[in-house]
């Protein structure tokens, strides 16, 4: 009888504690709008929510229960056909932050401690019709470094992008700023003209550089976009939003490396369980999967990712981080086993060259990237499981895709060494880029491995002019992956011609562009006597 007795005081004393290790709450449709579940409001089954590592499903009253710790985000998995609510910046607020004692003391702050867990953490959703065919919108790095170029930004970027019309949603792939992390709230702020509900995903430069492991890198970025590890389903689309920063890099406590924690893609794995292999799988990231070589992003963890998503027919990833615009296929070289070669769009970033450059007329540097693609942003067109990309140039037409360079006057009847070259800004190297004189014959235009000769005289005027300049220079050019180059024919007469260059992307799309050319008689050598 007193060993009955003990173990009901043991049972007594440790049920509470137990039950402090468990979340619970429910999914439910707001139907007043106000933000909390009443009785009469019902519970959404079947809707998938999680700790950042396990996922799971609410019952048929749209309760669900979830193991915690003292650093939990929980967060619901918004489903097709429902938005979450919006804060006054239109950021969604689809998580709850379980941090009783808030975040480290950092030189900049986190979340704020959060007490005791609510009885109940109940997440609202909101009935929307959701069409499977949809267009989104995707940022590149923003990364001001100042107020100052945080109003570049707003400027050059949001005041143009601000008019897009009929956009299911938009995303910001990581270094929303400048390692001057209290400028968040003020990016967040820039970001509210969009009037989407706008995702974001933590970069390098959004760190707490101060955190002694990689867990808290995000803590400040928590406090005002949530966690850094998330996802939600649009239409046919289910989107995954993951940090890949290891902060500090395991290897020496040094810098960062690209890469995964084993909680994340433990995550990825639990959540691709509720996701039906029709779907289209859109991965967002910082670091591209692939940047150069293992000291740049950790094999095993793409490889571990590429495993998770190898029974996936359609799927996408987008990545930023380099300032610069590139397609990379992944096959089985890479490890990829996929049935089709795996798709990662590095996206060009809508800072450009970090704000570099010569002003434009409204005062706001040009910025073009090292590769000769100006600064932009991109829209990811859907069509059930399919997606094509449109990449925007800012202050140009939509139709705006390339930039040919060419001497502007040649001598007539006479061969030269010079070319003509196309800069396809969403091009790869296996594209179909022909060019034609005067609406002469289409010649099939050759792929180089070069620098882009355009961007490359507009960093020689910084460094031969005698008198500086408005502006910072430019970083140095890189070889361009979507560079092009023809021959100048050797027997242009003399006058104006018009050389017309036709590229087909990937998708079968085809953009023409035409410039002019000049050709006079050869200048005559005078000898002094």
């Amino acid at each position: 009888m007193k060993r009955i007795l003990l173990i009901m005081c043991l049972l007594w004393v440790y049920l509470p504690i137990e039950a402090q290790q468990q979340a619970t709450g429910y999914v439910y449709h707001d139907a007043n709008n106000n933000g909390k579940k009443e009785r009469r409001e019902k519970g959404i089954p079947g809707v998938a929510v999680s700790n950042g590592l396990d996922v799971v499903l609410t019952n048929n009253q749209g309760k669900y229960t979830l193991s915690i710790t003292d650093d939990t985000p929980l967060f619901v998995i918004k489903p097709s056909g429902y938005s979450v609510p919006l804060d006054e910046n239109n950021l969604p607020q689809y998580y709850y932050l379980h941090k009783p004692k808030g975040s480290p003391e950092f030189k900049y702050p986190g979340v704020a401690p959060t007490g005791e867990l609510p009885k109940s953490v109940d997440f609202a959703l909101y009935p929307k019709e959701e069409k499977d065919s949809f267009t989104a919108l995707v940022f590149g790095d923003s990364q001001p470094y100042s107020a100052d170029e945080l109003e570049y930004f707003r400027r050059s970027v949001v005041e143009e992008a601000k008019n897009e019309t009929n956009m299911a949603f938009g995303i910001t792939l990581g270094d929303l700023v400048g390692d001057a992390l209290d400028l968040h709230l003020p990016y967040a702020k820039v970001m509210k003209a969009m009037n989407l509900s706008w995702y974001n995903l933590l970069g390098n430069h959004d760190m707490n550089l101060d955190a002694t492991s990689d867990n808290l890198s995000d803590e400040s970025f928590e406090a005002t976009f949530g966690p850094a590890n998330y996802a939600f389903n649009v239409g046919q689309a289910h989107v995954i939003v993951l940090d890949d920063i290891l902060f500090p890099d395991p290897r020496d406590g040094q810098g960062y490396w690209g890469g995964f924690r084993k909680d994340q893609l433990d995550f990825v794995e639990n959540d691709l369980k509720h996701v039906g292999k029709d779907r289209l799988v859109v991965v967002a990231l910082h670091i591209p999967l692939m940047h150069q070589d293992e000291n740049s992003f950790r094999n095993s963890d793409r490889q571990r990712l590429f495993d998770l998503l190898r029974e996936y027919p359609n799927v996408v990833a987008f990545s930023a981080h380099t300032h610069l615009q590139r397609q990379n296929f992944y096959t089985s070289v890479d490890g990829w086993q996929g049935t089709k070669p795996f798709h990662e769009y590095n996206a060009g970033t809508t800072n450009g060259d970090w704000y570099s450059g010569q002003l434009d007329d409204n005062g706001l540097p040009i910025s073009t990237m090292r590769d000769g693609t100006p600064k932009g942003y991109t829209r990811l067109v859907v069509d059930g499981n399919k997606y094509t990309l449109d990449y925007q140039v800012l202050g140009k037409p939509k139709d705006y895709q390339m930039h040919v360079f060419h001497p502007k006057i040649v001598a007539n009847n006479r061969g030269t060494q010079a070319g003509i070259f196309v800069n396809f800004y969403m091009g790869t190297k296996d594209d179909k880029v022909d060019y034609r004189i005067n609406s002469g014959e289409w010649k099939s235009m050759t792929w180089i491995d070069a620098a882009d000769p355009e961007f490359v005289r507009q960093v020689m005027e910084w460094d031969t002019t005698d008198k500086l300049m408005p502006g910072r220079r430019p970083s140095n050019p890189v070889n361009s992956t979507h560079l092009w180059r023809g021959a100048i024919p050797a027997n242009l007469q003399e006058g104006s011609h018009t050389v017309e260059v036709r590229a087909t992307d990937m998708f079968g799309r085809t953009f023409i562009q035409s410039s002019t050319i000049k050709a006079a008689p050869p200048a005559t050598l005078t000898t002094a006597r």
